[in-house]
């Protein structure tokens, strides 16, 4: 079981690899009031394809560098393009 999460680029200035945002809605186990986590996770971006404000999916594989163990799997929508 791989995990596959969504989110949006923030950073593309590195070679085949991407900078990816995830926000996630967590519950306070005390106040029970939701907030927002926001965790950037390193991607590899084999064509350079994607740029900043792409939202993407990624999904979890071996570790390709000490930061880098997710992949791009699919473009979800283009920075700027009418929805």
């Amino acid at each position: 079981m791989n995990r596959i999460l969504t989110g949006t680029v923030v950073s593309d200035k590195m070679d085949k690899t991407v900078v990816v945002q995830v926000v996630r809605s967590k519950t306070h186990p005390i106040y029970k009031k939701r907030y927002s986590v926001t965790t950037k996770f390193k991607a590899h971006d084999e064509k350079n394809t994607t740029k900043v404000g792409d939202t993407v999916e990624i999904t979890e594989t071996r570790p390709m560098s000490r930061d880098k163990h997710f992949t791009v799997s699919k473009v979800l929508s283009k920075a700027g393009a009418i929805k």
